[in-house]
C-alpha cells in the first residue's frame, strides 16, 4: 500500500499553494495525499482578495474521519489562521503516532497575513512542540522569534531561536539571502547545510507548502529527517527551476517537473 500523508491546510482557489500544492506534490512524489481544509481564500496571482477560516468542529471532525479510519504515516501542517485552529491542530497532532512537518504560516507569497496575531503564541506553546520537523521562513522566524536574519551567520541564531519552543528539528529557509539558495536543517546537536543554484524565475508561489508536503512525503516512505529533508529540496529546486506564469502576478512552481522528466 502507498504510504498515507496528510495535510491540515487552507485551500488556495489559484491552485498554486495551500491544499492544492500539498496533495500535487504527494502524488509527484508517489504517497497517498489526504486533507483536512482549516480555512478557503480566494486567492490569485496577484495575491489573497479574502479569508474564510472553518469552525474548529469541523476541522476535527475531518482529521478524525481521516485518521480513525485510513490511518497516516505523516502530517503536515500549513495555514491555520487562529488561535482556536492552532490549539485544535497541536491537540490531534498529540494523539497521532505519526512525524508532523508543521510549516508555521504567517504571511502569504504577496505579503498578505494568513495568521492573526493573537495566534502567534499558541503556534509558539502549542504547535511547535508537536513538530518532528518545523519549516519556517525568514520572515515566520521574525514573527515567531524576534530574530532576523540579514546574513547566513544569523541562521544558526534563528534556528536556536525556533528550536526553544521545542521541535525536534528546524529547517530555516534562506532563501530570502542573496547568493544560493541556503538553508539549514539542525536539531541543536548535529547540523545539515542544503545549498542549490538560485534560478531566476520570479514564479514561485507555493514553494513552502510544496517543500513541507516533501518532507512529508519523504518521513512517510521512511527516511530520516536528514534524508527526507534532502530529497524534499531536490524535489522543490527542480520545482522552481520549471515554475510558469499564471494569471497576471506571481505563477506557481511546477510540482509535475519530476513526472514528466521520467515520462521523457
Amino acid at each position: 500500500m502507498k504510504p498515507l500523508v496528510l495535510t491540515v491546510a487552507g485551500s488556495d482557489s489559484g491552485g498554486g499553494a495551500g491544499i492544492q500544492a500539498d496533495l500535487k506534490t504527494m502524488l509527484a512524489l508517489g504517497v497517498h495525499g489526504m486533507s483536512v481544509v482549516t480555512a478557503v481564500t480566494a486567492q490569485n496571482s496577484l495575491g489573497v482578495q479574502g479569508a474564510w477560516e472553518l469552525p474548529a468542529q469541523a476541522v476535527r471532525a475531518q482529521y478524525r474521519s481521516v485518521v480513525d479510519d485510513i490511518g497516516v504515516q505523516a502530517v503536515k501542517t500549513g495555514m491555520l489562521a487562529s488561535a482556536e485552529l492552532v490549539e485544535t491542530v497541536a491537540e490531534l497532532l498529540a494523539g497521532t503516532d505519526a512525524p508532523a512537518v508543521v510549516d508555521p504560516v504567517g504571511i502569504s507569497k504577496h505579503g498578505d497575513s494568513l495568521l492573526a496575531d493573537s495566534a502567534l503564541d499558541a503556534v509558539r506553546t502549542k504547535l511547535l512542540p508537536m513538530a518532528t520537523v518545523a519549516t519556517p521562513n525568514l520572515d515566520e522566524v521574525a514573527q515567531l522569534t524576534g530574530v532576523r536574519v540579514d546574513s547566513e551567520e544569523r541562521l544558526r541564531a534563528a534556528a536556536a531561536a525556533v528550536l526553544a519552543y521545542g521541535p525536534r528539528w528546524v529547517l530555516i529557509k534562506g532563501g530570502h539571502l542573496p547568493g544560493d539558495a541556503v538553508d539549514l536543517l539542525t536539531d541543536g546537536a548535529e547540523e545539515h547545510w542544503l545549498r542549490a543554484p538560485r534560478y531566476d524565475n520570479r514564479h514561485t508561489h507555493g514553494t513552502g507548502c510544496t517543500l513541507a508536503s516533501a518532507i512529508a512525503s519523504q518521513l512517510a516512505k521512511g527516511d530520516s529527517v536528514p534524508e527526507a529533508v534532502t530529497a524534499a529540496k531536490a524535489y522543490v529546486t527542480g520545482a522552481i527551476a520549471a515554475g510558469f506564469a499564471l494569471g497576471g502576478g506571481i505563477g506557481p512552481v511546477d510540482h509535475g517537473w519530476a513526472l514528466r522528466r521520467e515520462d521523457s
